[in-house]
């Protein structure tokens, strides 16, 4: 009688078990859709942008350095939001955030120039520079492994409080109570 007592219990704790993890892969396949959706959009907009027009970072360094030295004329955006710009971005980058991507007819108007995009880690870049073809631009690049890939290497950052400084080690922390203790908030310049 235990025998059968037992095995109806383990029966149902399967039974809902099963439920439980049926329901969870439900929920989940109702927001696959959106994900989907936008990874598929974003593959839609690096296709926008021609395979030359992808460069590392030592490439972009190279570049980086002839502009600085004023022996190249190019255009280095960064297209992070504000907040993240003004807690360090790359010495003598533009800044233009991704959401006012409309600005750069404005801003630039050669559609030749050769301009330079980069971005946290290469995620909204690819979108700034598909739209950026899409206006008629000719010579839009696409950094690859963005500022988080420029503070791996010990390059320099740079910020209005701070002056140039380098990163030693980096942590990614996700804002809310229940993934960082800290808590991190916006950062206003003022």
């Amino acid at each position: 009688m235990k025998k059968i007592g037992m095995m109806a219990m383990l029966l149902v704790l399967a039974i809902s078990i099963g439920w439980t993890l049926a329901f969870a892969a439900e929920e989940k396949k109702e927001q696959d859709p959106l994900v989907a959706g936008e990874q598929a959009t974003l593959e839609e907009f690096k296709k926008i942008v021609p395979p030359d027009k992808w460069v590392d970072l030592d490439t972009f360094k190279k570049i980086w350095e002839e502009v600085m030295a004023g022996k190249r004329k190019a255009y280095l955006v960064d297209i992070r939001s504000h907040p993240e710009f003004y807690a360090g971005h790359i010495p003598g980058t533009d800044h233009i955030h991704a959401g006012h991507m409309y600005t750069f007819p404005k801003h630039i108007k050669d559609p030749n120039a050769e301009i330079y995009i980069i971005c946290r880690t290469t995620h909204r870049s690819p979108y700034v520079a598909g739209f950026l073809y899409k206006y008629g631009y000719k010579n839009v690049y696409v950094v690859k492994d963005g500022v988080v890939g420029w503070m791996g290497k010990g390059w320099e950052l740079c910020n209005q409080f701070m002056g140039k400084f380098k990163v030693t080690e980096y942590h990614q922390y996700f804002m809310g109570p229940d993934k960082d203790p800290y808590r991190v908030r916006e950062f206003h310049p003022y």
